[in-house]
């Protein structure tokens, strides 16, 4: 048996948006992923990280059944995920952030136990399995209490659990602290790292849009946007390949009509980003050396802009984006329509 546990080659999903009623033909293609190829190791925690809309839950739903691809192939766990789904679904799960499943008139515990049985587990070792999962999370003292009586963000641990339950060879985790607040997402982290601490053959694959997420769970991360894997290292060695590169951050006053592009124009300056902060902005800055500050400096100066604070720093999986995409993934959010995850 192959020792990878997810693997895709040249993975590609175009939706075809057709007109109304009376066009019958297709109006436009929308290309949701693009020639995936990626290979993920058993035992490996791995991360897709990239902006909304870029096709992480589209290779999600391919890999877990759920959507057939347009071409290319996948195996998960060892097997084609359209020639053999039903071999894929049970050896592995799969959650999303802010999904609502679960029946409101049961019990987090009836909830869960439910589930448990859809995969055939026997009914003892599911209640404890129960007990001990929502321990991890916090939500011990919730056992007994109408899934429809939880907050959203404790409905959300509830589904996590879930996901958990059965012990899959192979977990999909889409966004899974979506909408958490800082407590209950490091719960979730807590729970994946003792999940795969515990059986060295367990896989888990996390999408998130969250850079200190990725950076600190996953072995490896592929960043990707719009439908593309874009790169694929551990956060490590991504971030070294920019350790050449004199990083700046730089909060100025009002910046005047001064843009990022023309910033951006100047030689040496090899990615910029800007965001409003009050009172000013802070300007962020990939340099292909530390000289070339000299001449944003000047530019500065020209357009009247002051320099309130300036910060040189290594870099971060959000510089390593930025570098890739040429702009920093809250701004590409902003601009993307929300289509295709």
């Amino acid at each position: 048996m192959t020792h990878f546990a997810i693997e895709t080659k040249d993975l590609s999903r175009i939706y075809k948006i057709r007109g109304n009623k009376k066009e019958k033909q297709i109006r436009k293609e929308l290309v949701a992923l693009e020639n995936v190829t990626l290979t993920v190791e058993r035992g490996e925690l791995f991360g897709l990280l990239g902006p909304n809309g870029a096709g992480k839950t589209t290779l999600i739903k391919i890999l877990t059944t759920l959507l057939a691809p347009t071409s290319g192939w996948a195996r998960v766990a060892g097997y084609d995920v359209i020639q053999h789904p039903n071999l894929v679904r049970p050896r592995i799960n799969m959650v999303s952030g802010g999904e609502s499943s679960g029946y409101g008139l049961l019990t987090v515990r009836e909830n869960l136990w439910m589930f448990s049985q859809f995969y055939g587990m026997p009914s003892k070792e599911a209640n404890q399995r129960i007990v001990e999962l929502l321990k991890m999370v916090g939500l011990e003292d919730r056992i007994h209490t109408k899934s429809s009586d939880l907050s959203t963000g404790l409905r959300q641990k509830m589904n996590i659990v879930r996901g958990f339950l059965t012990d899959p060879e192979v977990l999909f985790l889409d966004e899974p602290t979506l909408g958490l607040d800082v407590g209950a997402a490091r719960d979730v982290r807590k729970l994946i790292r003792s999940w795969l601490e515990a059986d060295k053959s367990r896989t888990l694959l996390l999408t998130t849009h969250y850079m200190v997420e990725a950076e600190e769970l996953c072995d490896r991360v592929a960043i990707i946007n719009k439908g593309r894997v874009l790169a694929c290292d551990t956060p490590a060695n991504l971030k070294r390949n920019l350790q050449r590169d004199a990083i700046f951050e730089i909060e100025t006053s009002p910046l005047n009509g001064l843009t990022p592009q023309l910033l951006q124009n100047q030689p040496e300056v090899r990615k910029a980003a800007l965001t409003d902060i009050e009172g000013g902005a802070r300007l962020e800055l990939i340099l292909q050396e530390e000289a070339a500050l000299a001449s944003v400096i000047n530019i500065l100066t020209q357009k009247n802009v002051k320099v309130r604070r300036l910060t040189k720093r290594e870099p971060t999986l959000e510089d390593v984006f930025m570098d890739l995409v040429g702009q920093k993934m809250e701004d590409v959010e902003k601009e993307e329509a929300p289509h295709a995850g």
